[in-house]
């Protein structure tokens, strides 16, 4: 049996644990402190030393922080580096037995950070062991891309896109989810977006656009209901990877500047010429 933390990064992307993808009571994650918490699991797990018992990782702002803005201040990731300290996420897994079991956990045990910003200055950080000692065990992965999930801006694109990334190589291209399941899975709170007209506006049409138009990936989102006035009640992904000029345009869009990226990604702005 092939373990996650075995597999070696490569153009794909790096091999992201399924626990962690399918974490729950992460709502309070947006996009930027997603992003930055898959550099940092990157690099921790490109280092190989996910299992030793007193493990922590250094890594400079700068790494972090140029694919996420141009500017130099540290703030921003220094907010994000808070919110994975303190908010609680639930990961379910198996233990030692293949028993499946329920963790409540933060998803960094602590940081240690240099006080004046400059390209010089890092971030050392742990992983909580029990965590780490859980994802040893994983065995389902997907390969994700960080500078993907840095160049979306809404979290529910990049929940998206790591649950299909999760399941590209499956036999299937089709997956069923039952609504309540869907809306833990994509970080969507409590109560929110509970009319199934907001839910597509706030929630499918961003995450699907960004995935479509930043990934390799193509998704399509059906909202099932068992009637024309009833509740969403399951939600069905059908994706496939991109190819040719769809796959060239996602990859070109990455390379250009944030701004004014979701006009371009609407088809709200034309390009103009200067004679």
């Amino acid at each position: 049996m092939s373990l996650t933390i075995s597999q070696k990064t490569n153009a794909a992307g790096f091999p992201k644990p399924s626990e962690l993808i399918e974490i729950t009571g992460a709502h309070q994650l947006e996009a930027a402190d997603r992003a930055i918490q898959n550099m940092l699991f990157q690099h921790a797990h490109d280092s190989g030393r996910m299992t030793s018992p007193d493990a922590e990782w250094e890594i400079t702002f700068a790494e972090i922080r140029r694919p996420l803005s141009k500017h130099e201040s540290n703030d921003r990731v220094r907010a994000s580096l808070d919110k994975l300290m303190s908010i609680q996420v639930v990961v379910h897994y198996l233990n030692g037995r293949g028993e499946p079991r329920t963790m409540k956990t933060h998803l960094l045990e602590f940081t240690d950070t240099d006080d004046r910003d400059g390209d010089n200055a890092t971030v050392v950080f742990g992983i909580p062991k029990k965590l780490r000692t859980a994802l040893a065990r994983s065995n389902r992965w997907g390969r994700v891309r960080c500078e993907v999930t840095y160049a979306m801006t809404s979290k529910y694109a990049i929940a998206l896109y790591e649950l299909v990334c999760l399941r590209i190589n499956l036999q299937t291209c089709i997956d069923r989810f039952p609504m309540e399941r869907f809306r833990e899975l994509m970080g969507v709170p409590p109560n929110a977006y509970a009319d199934g007209q907001d839910f597509r506006r706030k929630v499918i049409e961003p995450a699907v656009l960004e995935v479509n138009k930043l990934s390799d990936l193509h998704v399509d989102i059906e909202l099932k209901r068992k009637h024309a006035r009833a509740p969403v009640h399951e939600v069905v992904v059908v994706w496939r990877k991109q190819e040719g000029e769809e796959f060239r345009a996602s990859m070109q869009e990455r390379d250009r500047s944030k701004v004014g990226r979701k006009a371009r990604l609407r088809g709200k702005v034309e390009a103009i010429s200067i004679s």
